[in-house]
């Protein structure tokens, strides 16, 4: 039993950091195609985990991801020629907290259908303010970004996954994340025992739209132009809501196994079926809430249980044999 207990302990994180491992090499041996794809999958898993990180503990369905990812690609547009990479990045996360503060100290009062609605109407509505400021201030409709290699943007990208695991963990496992999970289960509760509900909701808000502003600014760099409406696509909204959903909410690793199982889903269904992929996207999602309403992980850890539970029998079936043999 102690042997098993270690195994299950350290097997996790050792398999992690191959994976991690084997990532950072890839781009030496890996054709040129796979790095875009794996750009692609990385910056959608940003953005789920993201979403996971709020919504996934308190239960409040946001809407507004796409508004913080426009503000990292607008911040690209912006400074990517005064600032190194590196600062430009951190702005497009400082850039998206500070907006998503305000947004959140302003709606996180709502609750349920409201508060969705409201975050899908912020950003309509900060797309439709940015294109009228462009057509009629600016007097230029969208702006050029500065060019990185594919390869740096994936490492960029890289890095920024693993620190957003790292922190999705230690919050998950600290007093902060206990309080987020009793807002979920909750709030009434958790204000009751002295959770200050309103703050936590808050700053939650914000460090989850931190990444996705950090992913959003790097992500700018692999795109030649950007406008409000490719800027504050809602495609950004809903995909890391749906991948979440694809994956499973109840495991850290249910909202990257969305991600990443979606993304290449999409690049398929977009190169061989371009009129038909947004209708097939909907009938996986009709058949994921209906049949396997806790995702892809949830259903691996379902028949993992299941067989468990079948050789747990079998086991005292055999042992109840060899006991009255002997007997």
């Amino acid at each position: 039993m102690k042997l098993k207990a270690l195994t299950n302990r350290y097997l996790v994180p050792v398999i992690l950091i191959l994976i991690l491992v084997l990532l950072i090499a890839l781009p030496t041996f890996t054709r040129p195609y796979m790095i875009v794809l794996l750009k692609t999958i990385l910056m959608f898993t940003i953005l789920t985990l993201s979403w996971a990180l709020f919504s996934g503990t308190t239960g409040y369905t946001s809407l507004a991801t796409a508004a913080f990812y426009g503000v990292g690609l607008y911040t690209a547009a912006k400074l990517g020629n005064i600032l190194p990479v590196p600062l430009m990045v951190l702005c497009g996360g400082l850039f998206s907290f500070i907006l998503a503060a305000i947004i959140g100290a302003i709606t996180l009062r709502l609750k349920g259908i409201y508060f969705a609605i409201f975050t899908l109407s912020t950003v309509e509505l900060i797309k439709n303010v940015m294109h009228w400021y462009e057509i009629n201030v600016a007097g230029v409709r969208g702006h050029r970004i500065i060019h990185v290699s594919d390869t740096t943007v994936f490492y960029y990208l890289l890095g920024i996954t693993v620190l957003l695991l790292l922190v999705t963990y230690l919050i998950k496992r600290s007093k902060y994340g206990l309080a987020l999970s009793s807002i979920g289960s909750c709030e009434e509760a958790a204000a009751h025992i002295g959770v200050n509900v309103i703050t936590l909701k808050v700053f939650t808000f914000a460090l989850s739209s931190f990444f996705v502003g950090l992913a959003g600014a790097i992500m700018a760099t692999s795109i030649n132009y950007i406008d409000a409406y490719i800027a504050f696509d809602l495609n950004y909204s809903f995909f890391p809501t749906l991948m979440a959903i694809f994956g499973g909410m109840g495991n850290l690793f249910g909202p990257i196994v969305g991600a990443a199982a979606f993304s290449y889903l999409r690049e398929i269904l977009i190169t061989r079926f371009p009129y038909a992929y947004m209708f097939i996207f909907g009938l996986v999602m009709v058949l994921t809430i209906l049949y396997l309403p806790n995702g892809l992980v949830g259903l691996v850890q379902t028949i993992r249980q299941k067989l468990t539970k079948a050789y747990s029998q079998k086991e005292k079936t055999l042992g109840g044999k060899h006991a009255n043999s002997s007997s």
